[in-house]
């Protein structure tokens, strides 16, 4: 059985943004040289997510507006309020905790003829 384990590192100086890594997971099968087979692919931070969709910047847009609709960022401390208890411990990043466990931890992608096989 074929298998490679790679880390992709990389900064995101905003708070939340999208970034596609499609590119470095194809070159990464390919690097595997698995046929035909499976690629997990998983953010190994709390407060990251990983997905699969067009990689569109309107799309992005609508997921960016969705998501703070869904979890705003700015709601405070106090749950009487909405608050988060999360952000009393000093940090502020419980809407980020929220909006990765909606947006998802892992995807897991077949590999057919040494491609991802995403469909059409």
């Amino acid at each position: 059985m074929k298998t490679l384990t790679k880390e992709l590192w990389m900064e995101v100086p905003e708070r939340r943004a999208i970034v596609s890594i499609h590119n470095d997971v194809e070159k990464l099968v390919a690097e595997s040289g698995v046929t035909d087979g499976l690629v997990l692919v998983n953010a190994m931070h709390i407060t990251a997510s990983v997905f699969i969709n067009d990689n569109e910047s309107g799309l992005h847009a609508d997921y960016e507006r969705w998501l703070e609709k869904l979890v705003p960022f700015n709601a405070g401390t106090d749950p009487n309020d909405g608050g988060y208890l999360h952000n009393r411990t000093g940090e502020d990043n419980a809407d980020a905790h929220h909006k990765r466990q909606i947006m998802g931890r892992e995807v897991v992608v077949a590999i057919t003829d040494g491609q991802l096989h995403l469909g059409p």
